[in-house]
C-alpha cells in the first residue's frame, strides 16, 4: 500500500510540476510577446521622432524647394503654380453664384447669395454627393457627367428669386483639388490624379473644357468664370473676412497649402505685372519630399503599394487619407511577430486602408478608464475580441505617434512659407498679423492633430513672434471661396460699376 502512495505521490508531484512549469512557460511566452509588441512600439517612435531641430531643417528645405518651383516649371517637387488668381475678394461682390467643389470621394454643389459691401453671404445653400469608386477610375466623360447630373438636380429644384435675368448665365467657381497646369483663370490641363483616382483619358485635358462638355450633355446652362484649387479657395473664403489672410492649409483627405506671393519674386512668370503686384500660389507640398523627413519602413511599403509611388510622400506622411493606414501596418506588423490579438493574425488586419482615420482619431480621442471605444472600434472594424486594457492603450499610443509626427511635420511645413515670406523673425516695431486659414476634415475634427500642429508651429516660432500668428478655421473655404471667386471674376463685373 505504502508503495502506492509513495508512487502516487510522486506522479502527482510531477504533475503538478509539469503544470507549474507550463504556467511558468506560459506566462515567459506571454512576457516576450509583449516585450517584442513594446520593441517594435519603440523602435516606430524613435524613426517618427521630430524634434525641433529636425523640424526646422524640413523648414528649411520647403522654403528651397518653393525657390525652385518658383524659378522654372519643373525645377523643384514643388510645382508652385501659378492661379492666376492676382486680386482675392474684397467684401464688395454682390449678386447669386454657384461652386462645385470636387476635393476627394465627396463633392458639393454650392449657390451663394452675396449682399455687397458689408451685406456679406446673405444665403448659401448646397447638396452633396459621393462618387462611386467605379468613376474614381473610370473615363473622364463617366466622371464628369455623373457631376453634371447632380448640378442639373440642384439648379432644377431652386427657388424662383435665384433665377438669373434673361440673357445672363450663371456663373461657376469650380474647385478642383488635384494637380492642374493652370493657363488662365477659367482654364487648365489636368497633370496627374491624387487621392486614390486614376482617370488616365483625363490626363492632358482641359478640366474646365471636360466639365462643360459634360454640362451641355446634361442641358445645365452655366459658365465656369474661375477655376480655383481648394486651398487657393480657402484662402478666398479666409481673406473675404479676415483682410490679414496670407496663407491657406487644407488637411483633409489630402494636404496642400496656397500663399500670395509678390510677382516680382516669381521668375517664371512671363505675363504682365498685376495691378496689386501680388499673385496666388498654389503649392501643391503634398508632394514635397526631403532626406530630413523622418520615413519608416511603414512609409516606404504604403508608398510603394500605392497608386503613385513616388509621389506624395509629405502628403502620405500627414493628410487623412493615410494616417489610419500607417496604423494599420504597424498593427499588422505587432500581431504577426507579437501575437497580441491571439495565435492568429486577425484576417481583417491584412486589408490595406480597412482602418480609417477618423476611427483612428475616435481610438486617440478615448478617455474613457478602460478605454472602450478603442475596443469597440477593434472588434467592429477589425474583428478583434475581448483586447486587454494593456493592449488598448498599446493602440492608443500608436495612434499618438502616428498623428504627432504627421501634424508637426504639417507645422515644419507652414514655418517653410513663413519663412520664405520673410514673416519667421521678429520685426522692429511689432511683426505684422498673419493669418493662416485652415480647412479639411483632419484639421477640423481630429482635435490632437489640430492642438499639435498649431502649439508645435508657436513653439518653433518662438514666443514673440507666436503672439501675430492666427489660425482660422475657414469653414467650408474651398466651396464658398470658389463662389467668391467666380463673382470677383464674373464677365458682368461692368455691368455691375
Amino acid at each position: 500500500m505504502k508503495k502506492v502512495t509513495v508512487g502516487a505521490a510522486v506522479v502527482g508531484a510531477a504533475a503538478v510540476c509539469a503544470v507549474a512549469a507550463l504556467i511558468v512557460n506560459h506566462r515567459m511566452r506571454k512576457s516576450s510577446k509583449w516585450g517584442r509588441a513594446m520593441a517594435i512600439l519603440r523602435e516606430f517612435e524613435e524613426k517618427c521622432k521630430t524634434q525641433d531641430a529636425k523640424l526646422k531643417q524640413v523648414a528649411d528645405a520647403m522654403t528651397v524647394e518653393m525657390h525652385a518651383g518658383l524659378a522654372s516649371e519643373g525645377g523643384s517637387k514643388l510645382k508652385m503654380l501659378i492661379t492666376y488668381v492676382d486680386n482675392l475678394p474684397t467684401g464688395d461682390e454682390a449678386g447669386v453664384f454657384y461652386a462645385l467643389d470636387l476635393g476627394g470621394t465627396n463633392f458639393r454643389v454650392l449657390r451663394v447669395q452675396l449682399g455687397g459691401k458689408d451685406g456679406g453671404i446673405i444665403h448659401q445653400e448646397f447638396a452633396e454627393a459621393s462618387i462611386p469608386p467605379s468613376l474614381m477610375v473610370g473615363t473622364s466623360d463617366a466622371l464628369f457627367d455623373y457631376i453634371a447630373a447632380e448640378l442639373a438636380k440642384f439648379v432644377a429644384a431652386e427657388e424662383e428669386k435665384f433665377h438669373q435675368p434673361p440673357g445672363k448665365q450663371r456663373e461657376l467657381g469650380f474647385t478642383f483639388s488635384f494637380p492642374v497646369m493652370q493657363t488662365s483663370i477659367n482654364s487648365g490641363t489636368i497633370m496627374r490624379w491624387t487621392k486614390g483616382f486614376s482617370i488616365d483619358d483625363a490626363v492632358g485635358q482641359d478640366v474646365v473644357g471636360e466639365l462643360t462638355k459634360a454640362m451641355k450633355r446634361k442641358g445645365v446652362d452655366m459658365r465656369v468664370s474661375a477655376l480655383v484649387n481648394d486651398t487657393v479657395g480657402t484662402l478666398a473664403g479666409g481673406k473675404y473676412t479676415q483682410k490679414d489672410v496670407a496663407v491657406a492649409v487644407i488637411l483633409g483627405t489630402g494636404t496642400n497649402a496656397a500663399y500670395v506671393e509678390r510677382v516680382q519674386a516669381i521668375p517664371k512668370w512671363h505675363g504682365p505685372v498685376p495691378k496689386s503686384g501680388e499673385m496666388v500660389i498654389n503649392m501643391e507640398w503634398g508632394n514635397f519630399r526631403s532626406s530630413h523627413l523622418p520615413l519608416t519602413e511603414y512609409d516606404h511599403a504604403l508608398d510603394n503599394e500605392s497608386l503613385n509611388p513616388g509621389e506624395q510622400i509629405f502628403e502620405k506622411m500627414t493628410s487623412g487619407m493615410y494616417l489610419g493606414e500607417i496604423l494599420r501596418r504597424v498593427l499588422l506588423r505587432v500581431a504577426e511577430e507579437a501575437g497580441v490579438f491571439g495565435d492568429e493574425v486577425p484576417p481583417k488586419l491584412k486589408d490595406s486602408f480597412v482602418l480609417r482615420t477618423p476611427d483612428m482619431s475616435a481610438m486617440h480621442h478615448d478617455t474613457s478608464s478602460d478605454l472602450e471605444v478603442v475596443g469597440e472600434k477593434l472588434k467592429d472594424i477589425l474583428e478583434i475580441s475581448n483586447t486587454s486594457l494593456k493592449t488598448r492603450k498599446l493602440v492608443v499610443e500608436l495612434c499618438n505617434i502616428v498623428a504627432t509626427r504627421g501634424a508637426r511635420l504639417a507645422a515644419a511645413g507652414v514655418l517653410g512659407i513663413l519663412k520664405k515670406m520673410g514673416r519667421d523673425t521678429p520685426k522692429q516695431g511689432g511683426s505684422e498679423r498673419t493669418v493662416i486659414a485652415m480647412d479639411g476634415g483632419l484639421y477640423e475634427h481630429y482635435t490632437e492633430y489640430r492642438m499639435c500642429l498649431e502649439n508645435s508651429l508657436k513653439d518653433l516660432l518662438g514666443e514673440e513672434l507666436a503672439s501675430s500668428i492666427v489660425f482660422v478655421h475657414s469653414i467650408d473655404g474651398s466651396g464658398i471661396g470658389a463662389a467668391l471667386l467666380a463673382a470677383s471674376h464674373s464677365m458682368y463685373l461692368e455691368d455691375q460699376a
